[in-house]
Protein backbone atom coordinates (compact mmCIF):
# COMPACT_ATOMS: atom_id res chain seq x y z
CA UNK A 1 0.00 0.00 0.00
CA UNK A 2 1.53 3.30 -1.16
CA UNK A 3 2.23 5.61 1.88
CA UNK A 4 4.03 8.68 2.61
CA UNK A 5 5.09 10.51 5.35
CA UNK A 6 4.50 14.80 5.38
CA UNK A 7 3.42 17.00 7.76
CA UNK A 8 3.44 14.89 10.65
CA UNK A 9 1.13 12.21 9.09
CA UNK A 10 0.79 9.42 7.30
CA UNK A 11 -1.08 9.73 4.01
CA UNK A 12 -1.73 7.32 1.42
CA UNK A 13 -1.57 8.27 -2.12
CA UNK A 14 -2.08 6.27 -5.77
CA UNK A 15 0.73 7.61 -8.25
CA UNK A 16 -0.39 6.63 -12.19
CA UNK A 17 0.90 7.59 -15.50
CA UNK A 18 5.03 8.09 -16.89
CA UNK A 19 6.93 9.41 -14.03
CA UNK A 20 8.44 12.29 -16.31
CA UNK A 21 4.74 13.37 -17.16
CA UNK A 22 3.06 16.68 -16.28
CA UNK A 23 1.36 15.68 -12.60
CA UNK A 24 -2.28 15.76 -11.92
CA UNK A 25 -3.02 16.05 -8.07
CA UNK A 26 -6.69 14.49 -7.15
CA UNK A 27 -8.45 15.73 -3.89
CA UNK A 28 -11.51 14.27 -3.19
CA UNK A 29 -14.60 15.42 -0.85
CA UNK A 30 -15.89 14.43 2.61
CA UNK A 31 -16.03 10.76 3.12
CA UNK A 32 -14.44 9.50 -0.23
CA UNK A 33 -11.28 8.44 -1.47
CA UNK A 34 -9.24 8.07 -4.27
CA UNK A 35 -11.70 5.56 -5.96
CA UNK A 36 -13.44 9.08 -6.29
CA UNK A 37 -11.27 9.74 -9.35
CA UNK A 38 -10.48 6.67 -10.76
CA UNK A 39 -12.42 7.66 -14.11
CA UNK A 40 -10.39 10.49 -14.20
CA UNK A 41 -7.38 8.70 -13.78
CA UNK A 42 -8.03 5.65 -16.11
CA UNK A 43 -8.35 8.48 -18.84
CA UNK A 44 -4.88 10.73 -18.39
CA UNK A 45 -2.52 8.10 -16.89
CA UNK A 46 -1.57 7.35 -20.29
CA UNK A 47 -0.36 11.07 -20.83
CA UNK A 48 -0.42 12.80 -17.18
CA UNK A 49 1.51 11.12 -13.78
CA UNK A 50 -1.87 11.66 -12.04
CA UNK A 51 -1.96 11.14 -7.87
CA UNK A 52 -4.52 10.53 -5.79
CA UNK A 53 -4.58 10.69 -2.35
CA UNK A 54 -6.79 10.54 0.90
CA UNK A 55 -6.76 13.36 3.32
CA UNK A 56 -5.67 12.90 7.25
CA UNK A 57 -8.51 11.01 8.75
CA UNK A 58 -10.33 9.04 5.93
CA UNK A 59 -9.65 6.83 3.74
CA UNK A 60 -7.01 4.67 4.00
CA UNK A 61 -4.72 7.70 5.19
CA UNK A 62 -3.85 7.73 9.24
CA UNK A 63 -6.56 9.10 11.66
CA UNK A 64 -5.89 12.21 13.77
CA UNK A 65 -7.46 13.87 15.85
CA UNK A 66 -9.94 16.70 15.56
CA UNK A 67 -7.72 19.72 15.56
CA UNK A 68 -5.43 18.54 13.39
CA UNK A 69 -7.87 18.04 10.80
CA UNK A 70 -8.41 21.70 10.06
CA UNK A 71 -8.36 23.06 6.51
CA UNK A 72 -4.94 24.51 6.87
CA UNK A 73 -3.27 21.96 8.15
CA UNK A 74 -4.98 19.83 5.42
CA UNK A 75 -3.50 22.34 2.85
CA UNK A 76 -0.11 21.95 4.19
CA UNK A 77 -0.47 18.01 3.88
CA UNK A 78 -0.80 18.62 -0.12
CA UNK A 79 2.15 21.28 -0.01
CA UNK A 80 4.21 18.92 1.66
CA UNK A 81 3.37 15.43 -0.50
CA UNK A 82 4.05 17.60 -3.72
CA UNK A 83 7.64 18.63 -2.10
CA UNK A 84 7.66 14.99 -1.13
CA UNK A 85 7.01 13.66 -4.78
CA UNK A 86 9.06 16.51 -6.26
CA UNK A 87 6.04 17.13 -9.28
CA UNK A 88 6.10 21.01 -9.15
CA UNK A 89 4.39 22.59 -10.93
CA UNK A 90 0.83 20.33 -10.70
CA UNK A 91 -2.70 20.86 -12.13
CA UNK A 92 -4.54 20.29 -8.69
CA UNK A 93 -8.28 18.77 -9.26
CA UNK A 94 -10.45 18.86 -5.99
CA UNK A 95 -14.07 18.48 -5.41
CA UNK A 96 -15.95 20.36 -2.81
CA UNK A 97 -13.66 19.78 0.38
CA UNK A 98 -10.77 19.09 -2.37
CA UNK A 99 -11.80 22.64 -3.46
CA UNK A 100 -11.53 23.96 0.22
CA UNK A 101 -8.15 23.24 0.16
CA UNK A 102 -7.36 23.93 -3.65
CA UNK A 103 -8.54 27.89 -2.83
CA UNK A 104 -6.43 27.47 -0.23
CA UNK A 105 -3.33 26.33 -1.61
CA UNK A 106 -3.53 28.59 -5.18
CA UNK A 107 -3.72 31.56 -2.97
CA UNK A 108 -0.55 30.45 -1.02
CA UNK A 109 1.14 28.69 -3.06
CA UNK A 110 0.69 29.64 -6.44
CA UNK A 111 4.99 28.00 -7.16
CA UNK A 112 3.47 24.39 -6.82
CA UNK A 113 0.38 25.05 -9.14
CA UNK A 114 0.21 25.32 -13.11
CA UNK A 115 -3.60 25.37 -12.45
CA UNK A 116 -6.39 24.84 -9.99
CA UNK A 117 -10.03 23.42 -11.00
CA UNK A 118 -12.06 23.51 -7.85
CA UNK A 119 -15.51 21.73 -8.00
CA UNK A 120 -19.13 22.22 -5.98
CA UNK A 121 -17.03 23.91 -3.21
CA UNK A 122 -17.34 27.46 -1.57
CA UNK A 123 -14.84 30.08 -0.44
CA UNK A 124 -17.21 31.41 2.14
CA UNK A 125 -17.99 30.25 5.47
CA UNK A 126 -20.40 27.44 6.02
CA UNK A 127 -24.35 28.47 5.96
CA UNK A 128 -25.88 25.49 6.99
CA UNK A 129 -23.78 25.19 10.22
CA UNK A 130 -26.93 23.60 12.41
CA UNK A 131 -28.24 21.48 9.54
CA UNK A 132 -24.35 19.83 9.27
CA UNK A 133 -24.17 19.90 13.40
CA UNK A 134 -27.26 17.70 13.65
CA UNK A 135 -26.13 14.82 11.08
CA UNK A 136 -22.39 15.21 12.39
CA UNK A 137 -23.41 14.94 15.85
CA UNK A 138 -25.83 11.75 14.91
CA UNK A 139 -22.93 10.11 12.93
CA UNK A 140 -20.81 10.43 15.77
CA UNK A 141 -22.75 8.75 18.51
CA UNK A 142 -24.59 6.39 16.19
CA UNK A 143 -22.98 6.37 12.96
CA UNK A 144 -24.10 6.60 9.35
CA UNK A 145 -26.86 4.55 8.81
CA UNK A 146 -29.28 7.16 10.67
CA UNK A 147 -28.00 9.82 8.41
CA UNK A 148 -27.43 7.90 5.09
CA UNK A 149 -31.10 8.91 3.47
CA UNK A 150 -31.10 12.44 4.40
CA UNK A 151 -26.97 12.89 3.41
CA UNK A 152 -27.65 11.17 -0.20
CA UNK A 153 -30.34 13.69 -0.75
CA UNK A 154 -28.00 16.55 0.16
CA UNK A 155 -24.63 15.37 -2.11
CA UNK A 156 -26.60 13.98 -4.60
CA UNK A 157 -28.96 15.63 -7.43
CA UNK A 158 -31.93 14.97 -8.66
CA UNK A 159 -30.70 13.32 -11.40
CA UNK A 160 -28.48 11.07 -9.73
CA UNK A 161 -31.46 9.94 -7.42
CA UNK A 162 -33.61 9.15 -9.75
CA UNK A 163 -32.61 8.38 -13.07
CA UNK A 164 -32.02 4.42 -13.78
CA UNK A 165 -29.29 5.04 -15.60
CA UNK A 166 -26.93 6.17 -12.66
CA UNK A 167 -28.39 3.56 -10.20
CA UNK A 168 -24.95 1.68 -10.00
CA UNK A 169 -23.50 5.31 -9.39
CA UNK A 170 -25.92 6.00 -6.73
CA UNK A 171 -25.37 2.65 -5.48
CA UNK A 172 -21.33 2.50 -4.83
CA UNK A 173 -21.83 6.36 -3.18
CA UNK A 174 -24.61 4.46 -0.52
CA UNK A 175 -21.95 1.37 -0.13
CA UNK A 176 -19.32 4.17 0.33
CA UNK A 177 -21.15 6.16 2.76
CA UNK A 178 -22.31 2.66 4.71
CA UNK A 179 -18.50 1.82 5.23
CA UNK A 180 -18.10 5.31 7.63
CA UNK A 181 -17.40 5.06 10.72
CA UNK A 182 -18.25 7.47 13.76
CA UNK A 183 -14.80 8.30 13.56
CA UNK A 184 -15.57 10.70 10.57
CA UNK A 185 -17.14 12.99 12.73
CA UNK A 186 -14.08 14.77 13.61
CA UNK A 187 -13.18 15.16 9.68
CA UNK A 188 -16.91 16.18 9.07
CA UNK A 189 -17.05 18.83 11.71
CA UNK A 190 -14.36 20.92 10.02
CA UNK A 191 -17.09 21.60 6.79
CA UNK A 192 -19.30 23.44 9.05
CA UNK A 193 -16.98 24.99 11.22
CA UNK A 194 -14.20 26.43 8.44
CA UNK A 195 -12.88 29.83 8.46
CA UNK A 196 -13.88 31.52 5.01
CA UNK A 197 -11.32 32.51 2.10
CA UNK A 198 -13.04 35.16 -0.02
CA UNK A 199 -10.43 37.86 1.72
CA UNK A 200 -7.77 35.32 0.10
CA UNK A 201 -9.12 34.98 -3.43
CA UNK A 202 -7.26 38.04 -4.88
CA UNK A 203 -4.30 36.19 -4.29
CA UNK A 204 -4.86 33.28 -6.75
CA UNK A 205 -2.93 34.19 -9.82
CA UNK A 206 -2.46 31.01 -11.53
CA UNK A 207 -5.49 29.52 -13.95
CA UNK A 208 -8.36 28.93 -11.86
CA UNK A 209 -11.63 26.53 -13.11
CA UNK A 210 -14.82 26.66 -11.11
CA UNK A 211 -17.36 24.02 -11.74
CA UNK A 212 -21.04 24.25 -10.54
CA UNK A 213 -23.36 21.69 -10.83
CA UNK A 214 -26.90 23.18 -11.40
CA UNK A 215 -28.30 20.23 -9.00
CA UNK A 216 -26.06 21.07 -6.13
CA UNK A 217 -27.65 21.35 -3.28
CA UNK A 218 -25.11 21.52 -1.02
CA UNK A 219 -23.01 24.42 -2.90
CA UNK A 220 -25.17 25.88 -5.43
CA UNK A 221 -23.88 28.00 -8.49
CA UNK A 222 -24.06 31.17 -6.72
CA UNK A 223 -21.16 29.77 -4.43
CA UNK A 224 -19.46 29.08 -7.64
CA UNK A 225 -19.79 32.80 -8.92
CA UNK A 226 -19.04 33.92 -5.67
CA UNK A 227 -15.34 32.43 -6.55
CA UNK A 228 -15.34 33.48 -9.74
CA UNK A 229 -15.91 37.16 -8.80
CA UNK A 230 -13.63 37.21 -6.79
CA UNK A 231 -11.24 35.82 -9.24
CA UNK A 232 -11.55 37.74 -12.18
CA UNK A 233 -9.19 35.73 -14.60
CA UNK A 234 -10.99 32.35 -13.22
CA UNK A 235 -13.05 30.26 -15.74
CA UNK A 236 -16.70 29.25 -14.27
CA UNK A 237 -18.26 25.93 -15.77
CA UNK A 238 -21.60 24.99 -14.93
CA UNK A 239 -22.71 21.36 -15.65
CA UNK A 240 -25.97 20.44 -16.38
CA UNK A 241 -27.59 17.32 -14.54
CA UNK A 242 -25.06 17.60 -11.92
CA UNK A 243 -24.79 17.53 -7.68
CA UNK A 244 -22.45 17.89 -5.92
CA UNK A 245 -19.97 14.76 -6.17
CA UNK A 246 -19.27 15.80 -10.16
CA UNK A 247 -16.60 13.39 -10.13
CA UNK A 248 -18.70 10.49 -9.77
CA UNK A 249 -22.02 11.60 -10.92
CA UNK A 250 -20.82 13.60 -14.01
CA UNK A 251 -17.43 11.40 -14.69
CA UNK A 252 -17.61 12.22 -18.47
CA UNK A 253 -18.15 15.89 -17.93
CA UNK A 254 -15.30 16.29 -15.71
CA UNK A 255 -13.11 14.33 -18.29
CA UNK A 256 -14.13 16.23 -20.92
CA UNK A 257 -13.46 19.64 -19.23
CA UNK A 258 -9.99 18.73 -18.02
CA UNK A 259 -9.38 17.71 -21.91
CA UNK A 260 -10.13 21.05 -22.63
CA UNK A 261 -8.14 22.80 -19.82
CA UNK A 262 -5.22 20.55 -19.92
CA UNK A 263 -3.80 21.78 -23.13
CA UNK A 264 -3.60 25.35 -22.00
CA UNK A 265 -1.74 25.22 -19.30
CA UNK A 266 0.75 22.28 -19.84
Amino acid sequence: MPTIDVNGTTLYYEDDGPRDAPALVMSPSMFFDTRMFQAQADHFNDRYRVIRYDHRGQGRSARAPRDQLDYDTLTQDVVELIGALGIAPVVFVGNSMGGFVGLRLAARHPELLRSAVVMGTSADVEEQVEEMDVLIDVLGEHGMEPILEGLLTFMMGETTLNDPSRAHILAGVRQLLLSRGPEYADAAWHIPHRAGVLDELAAITVPLVVVAGTEDHTYPPEKSKQIVAGVPHAELVVMEHTGHVHALENPDGVIDLLERHLPTVV
